[in-house]
C-alpha cells in the first residue's frame, strides 16, 4: 500500500492512496460580539411632607385714647393770637374757641381737649401649622448582577 498524502487546495479532503479518499473536517470558530443594556442598580427618592405645630408669640399693639375736657373760660386779649394745637408728652392738646359778643369782640377759650394716648402691647400666642419636606434616598440593588453569576 502506497501511503501518499496529497492535500488539495481549498478543500477538506486528502488522498491517502489512490483508491481510498479520507474526509477530514475543518472546523472554524467565529466570534459574535454584541451588547445589551443591563440595569446595574439605581436609587429611589422618597419625598414626604412633615407637618408640625408651631407657637408664635408676636407682640400686637393696641392704642386707646381718653378725652378729658378741661374748662378754661379765658378771654383773649386784643390782638392776641389764637393758641394752636400742641403736644405735651403723650398728650395732644386741642384748644376749642367760641366768639362772644362784648363791647368789643374778642376770642375766649372755652375749653381744651386733653387727649392722652396710651399704648399697650400684648403678646398673644398663636398656633399655626408649618410644613417641611423631607427627602430620603434609598439605593436599589441591581436586578441583573453579572458578577454574582460568575464563580
Amino acid at each position: 500500500m502506497n501511503d501518499t498524502y496529497a492535500p488539495t487546495h481549498g478543500t477538506n479532503t486528502a488522498v491517502i492512496n489512490e483508491s481510498d479518499t479520507v474526509v477530514i473536517p475543518v472546523v472554524e470558530e467565529t466570534l459574535s460580539v454584541g451588547k445589551r443594556i443591563v440595569e446595574g442598580g439605581g436609587v429611589r427618592i422618597v419625598k414626604s411632607v412633615i407637618t408640625e405645630e408651631a407657637t408664635v408669640e408676636e407682640p400686637t399693639v393696641h392704642e386707646a385714647a381718653t378725652v378729658d375736657r378741661i374748662a378754661i373760660n379765658r378771654l383773649l386779649g386784643p390782638g392776641e393770637e389764637l393758641p394752636k394745637s400742641r403736644r405735651e408728652g403723650d398728650t395732644l392738646i386741642i384748644p376749642i374757641f367760641e366768639e362772644v359778643v362784648i363791647t368789643e369782640k374778642r376770642m375766649r377759650i372755652t375749653e381744651e381737649l386733653h387727649i392722652l394716648l396710651t399704648r399697650t402691647e400684648t403678646v398673644t400666642p398663636q398656633t399655626t401649622t408649618i410644613r417641611r419636606e423631607q427627602v430620603r434616598i434609598e439605593p436599589l440593588s441591581p436586578t441583573n448582577d453579572l458578577l454574582s453569576t460568575q464563580a
